[in-house]
């Protein structure tokens, strides 16, 4: 049976708008989507917790009319797959583009420098090569300029697991700036232990760098479309 709605949710300094454009390829293909604007990353409340960021996401699931497919970007994969763990029942399937879910007890995002309570975007030299090899100059500064910074709560907040039956939701990770093999050979290694123990995985290949709704929406689309 087909999920009745597909949320989708945004990694670090993005709001929903990111998604503006996937979100139009999918409701041309029949599908019906769901961006959410994250707390703290697109509503101004700069005390926003991790777990303010998962109520919003479950809200958002729970609003449904059935089953959900919830895509994760980047960080945000932790969430996609928090909310999989918490709502085993209502989530028919998880999609993860360019991440992976950290387990039980890590940080969720703790990965730069926190300046007044928040995380600011570090600037393109973290991200050189590969992850933003597709973005011009002109989509860099747009990006730089729209970029929201993190609350502390949220960079700082620690993944809670509680409910094995997560590792039933079937769980599709699409590979940008790095290939389903490479993919493949960190979860065998031991290296995403939450992948490594899930029963439904399925690896997919996207010619993109690390932000293909940006780059690639048509090619992403088609991919969620057919999930």
């Amino acid at each position: 049976m087909t999920a009745e709605q597909i949320v989708l949710l945004g990694g670090l300094w993005l709001d929903g708008s990111t998604w503006t454009s996937v979100a139009c390829e999918l409701e041309e293909r029949g599908r019906h989507a769901v961006p959410v604007t994250l707390p703290g990353q697109g509503d101004g409340n700069t005390s926003a917790t991790l777990a303010d960021q998962l109520t919003a996401v479950l809200a958002a699931v729970d609003a449904g009319p059935g089953r959900s497919v919830v895509v994760g970007h980047s960080a945000a994969c932790s969430l996609a797959w928090m909310a999989a763990d918490a709502r085993p029942g209502r989530v028919a399937k998880v999609v993860l583009i360019g991440g992976f879910p950290s387990d039980d007890g890590r940080p969720y995002a703790d990965f730069f420098e926190i300046s007044g309570g928040v995380m600011p975007f570090p600037g393109w030299a973290p991200f050189d090569g590969a992850d933003a090899a597709d973005l011009d100059e002109p989509a860099r500064q747009a990006f730089a300029a729209a970029a929201i910074p993190v609350p502390e709560g949220v960079a700082r907040g620690v993944v809670r697991l509680t409910d094995e039956r997560r590792f039933d939701v079937p769980v599709v990770v699409v590979c940008p700036e790095f290939t389903p093999t490479e993919a493949q050979e960190w979860v065998d290694a031991g290296d995403v232990p939450e992948l490594a123990l899930a029963k439904h995985v399925d690896l997919v290949d996207i010619d993109s760098g690390h932000w293909p709704m940006i780059t690639r929406p048509t090619e992403l689309a088609r991919i969620l479309a057919g999930i």
